[in-house]
């Protein structure tokens, strides 16, 4: 049987060794194991931003991958570290959002918590999970063990709330949600968001700026911003050789107007 993929998303970075320490784990629970490193790169204590990046990766791993996701500022707490089986794949991690958008576009099958100590890294420390809980319990679950011996089924646990679209006649306000290593604005406006105003010209205000029209592509922000629809399927604002999140002032959370830039 060919063996399940792991894959892992942390905000441990690229200069310590914690994610080379899990890896190690793995490897020792499970030698012929297949590791993909997702990223190491979400900002500390970036939980939102870890779930964001997760949800759009996950769809283009192989059916059965195993995901695992240490964003964990609640490490040591009561917070309780889950797995969730899914139709086509497995999320290990912390119960605090950050696996829940990628787990509920996969359809949940059930959810359970990592409570059996057999698959444990002992002693278990109160602050790196991901060496002694979370990659072990991928690695076991990767060599064969059952969902089913890990611990307990959860019936209520942790979803982020995606932040809403509103929509009044012809205008739309969304927010910025996450800043991209370039610098790029990805607001929660979908494409679907914006067939209200299908055919017009767009005119897309953030901070003290306002964008017209919807560009095809990043070469269209030569020497300005460009408004364009990426590769999430989400409205992202960016700005030609330079960042558009420091250019504009903009951040997480500020809102986005859209409207027709004829009115």
């Amino acid at each position: 049987m060919e063996k399940r993929l792991i894959t892992l998303t942390t905000d441990f970075g690229y200069e310590d060794p914690f994610v080379g320490i899990m890896k190690g784990v793995i490897l020792s629970v499970d030698a012929g194991a297949r590791i993909v490193d997702l990223t190491h790169g979400v900002d500390p204590q970036d939980i939102r931003g870890a779930a964001l990046g997760l949800n759009y990766a996950a769809p283009f791993f192989p059916a059965g991958t195993i995901h695992v996701a240490v964003v964990d500022p609640g490490v040591g707490s009561a917070r309780r570290p889950i797995l969730i089986e899914c139709e086509e794949a497995f999320f290990i991690g912390p119960d605090n959002g950050v696996l829940s958008l990628a787990a509920e576009r996969k359809k949940v099958k059930r959810v359970v918590e990592l409570a059996n100590a057999r698959y444990y890294l002992q002693p278990v420390s109160s602050t790196f999970h991901g060496r002694d809980i979370f990659a072990p319990a991928a690695a076991h679950l990767a060599a064969g063990v059952s969902v089913d011996d890990f611990g307990p089924a959860v019936e209520c646990w942790t979803r982020l709330e995606w932040p809403k679209v509103a929509k009044n006649g012809d205008e739309i306000r969304g927010e910025v949600i996450y800043i991209d290593h370039f610098g790029n604005l990805i607001t929660n406006v979908s494409a679907r968001d914006l067939e209200a105003l299908e055919g017009q010209k767009l005119a897309v205000a953030v901070a003290d700026i306002t964008i017209e029209g919807l560009a095809q592509n990043y070469a269209n922000a030569v020497k300005d911003y460009a408004v364009v629809l990426n590769s999430w399927g989400l409205l992202e604002i960016s700005c030609f050789n330079c960042r558009a999140d420091q250019r504009s002032g903009a951040d997480i959370g500020d809102p986005v107007h859209i409207r027709s830039a004829g009115q």
